[in-house]
């Protein structure tokens, strides 16, 4: 019992990693997640070949050592590395900010200052987007990265193993750098958007259910319940039409058609009703970001605590089943 509970981190280490990121947020210089993702430009210039064999060397040998090296600070501060850890992995704060300096500068019809927001939420390609396309692209991107950036990291964080949220910050960078679909990674780059895809899928239906009920203090749970049902599969994600097509429930909006890539233009499904996103939906997005992350850590806080409670009594039962 005493092995399998070392380097479990409890509901202390999640409070200190949430309110890292609210009171600091990102470091401007030498984040965590810059510094691995120097390490994994590294790696493909080594590694890099055209087939999926040589992008899962190049997977493992990136995921592993962060798994490793938080595996062996937990077994000696569970707590302080479970801050730490998702501390940098939490990017909610800044994604808030960004949301909003996005909507100020749609707001000021400085399209140029707009422009200069787009990458730091998509890859769409800021020169190619008008007014109307930064705010559905913010209000898209929104709700997706609120779930990779938070809710994940949050969920994976009850289980009181930090090096999950380490491993699911590393899979989702790399990801992020070699998972798209374009012709240089259609093979390579198979292994990290799949694996991304897995580790995510429970994550993100659970914010689906925290929009759908949060959508019910709108009353149109039953519609943004509908929509996740009907809607979410024509996505391609299986993920990101969960959390967009229940976004666009709450905000009572319609997210979806042509999105250009930096590797081409994909037709995406309309998901949600009514007209496409303004700068006011926006906003109204990042206050959806906002309440969704509250409620997802102070889920993962009552796990946590439950879970350890649950760990007690069970070391209690068994020194009375053993006392003279």
């Amino acid at each position: 019992m005493r092995g399998s509970s070392r380097g479990r981190a409890g509901a202390r280490g999640i409070i200190a990693g949430v309110v890292a990121d609210r009171v600091i947020g990102d470091p401007q210089r030498a984040h965590p997640v810059a510094l691995f993702g120097r390490y994994a430009l590294w790696l493909e210039r080594h590694l890099y070949g055209d087939s999926i064999a040589r992008g899962a060397v190049f997977w493992a040998a990136a995921v592993t050592p962060v798994v490793g090296l938080t595996r062996l600070a937990a077994r000696r501060a569970p707590e302080v590395t479970m801050a730490v850890v998702l501390w940098a992995s939490l990017g909610g704060t800044t994604l808030e900010r960004v949301g909003l300096s996005l909507a100020e500068a749609l707001e000021k019809d400085d399209s140029e200052a707009a422009r200069s927001w787009i990458p730091w939420l998509c890859s769409r390609d800021p020169q190619l987007l008008d007014a109307p396309d930064m705010a559905r692209a913010g209000t898209e991107s929104l709700a997706e990265n609120t779930s990779d950036a938070a809710v994940v990291p949050l969920v994976l964080a009850a289980t009181g193993r930090p090096e999950l949220v380490a491993a699911h910050r590393a899979i989702n960078t790399l990801d992020a750098m070699v998972g798209y679909r374009s012709e240089r990674y259609l093979r390579f780059g198979r292994v990290a958007a799949v694996v991304d895809d897995i580790v995510a899928y429970v994550p993100a239906r659970i914010n689906g259910a925290l929009h759908v009920g949060l959508a019910a203090t709108r009353g149109c749970a039953r519609a943004t319940l509908r929509m996740w049902r009907e809607q979410a599969p024509q996505h391609p994600s299986p993920n990101a039409g969960v959390v967009e097509s229940t976004a666009a429930g709450y905000l009572g909006v319609r997210l979806g058609g042509p999105t250009v890539y930096a590797h081409g233009t994909e037709n995406r499904p309309h998901l949600g009703a009514g007209a496409p996103p303004t700068v006011s939906d926006l906003r109204a997005g990042v206050q959806l970001a906002r309440r969704t992350q509250v409620l997802a850590a102070v889920g993962s806080v009552l796990v946590a605590q439950k879970r350890s409670s649950s760990r007690s009594a069970r070391r209690w039962k068994a020194l009375l089943r053993f006392s003279p």
